[in-house]
């Protein structure tokens, strides 16, 4: 009785963490950095993850380096909602700290989408 009680709380708990990722909002953007200003971006960037990460509804980020453009990079963040990009984290005051430390370093403006999951073959 016990053993079967912990599997199925288990089997609820991996069922509520798969539903929450499946349902959370992905932010991409491709960077394109001004050439020769990549290693002060990177610096830069790891302080304004503090800001990003203050905001509600963020639930991480990733920032990966093209192998093949040592200049271009490619932003992902979590959101539980659009709205939380959009809204929560745009038009806070965080977001003129988050613009002020990078966006001069982007040639040209990066374009930002977000995507939902259709399908998720991680797990």
């Amino acid at each position: 009785m016990k053993v079967a009680f912990l599997f199925l709380a288990k089997k609820q708990f991996v069922s509520s963490i798969y539903k929450t990722i499946t349902n959370m909002i992905l932010e991409m953007a491709t960077l394109q950095v001004k050439e020769g200003m990549e290693e002060q971006f990177e610096i830069d960037f790891k302080t304004a993850g503090q800001y990003i990460s203050s905001i509600k509804g963020y639930q991480g980020h990733t920032l990966k380096k093209c192998l093949e453009h040592k200049n271009k990079y490619l932003l992902l963040v979590h959101w539980d909602s659009v709205e939380a990009h959009e809204i929560g984290f745009r038009k806070s005051d965080v977001y003129l700290k988050w613009k002020e430390l990078l966006h001069h370093y982007y040639e040209p403006f990066p374009e930002v989408e977000h995507y939902s999951t259709v399908l998720d073959n991680s797990l």
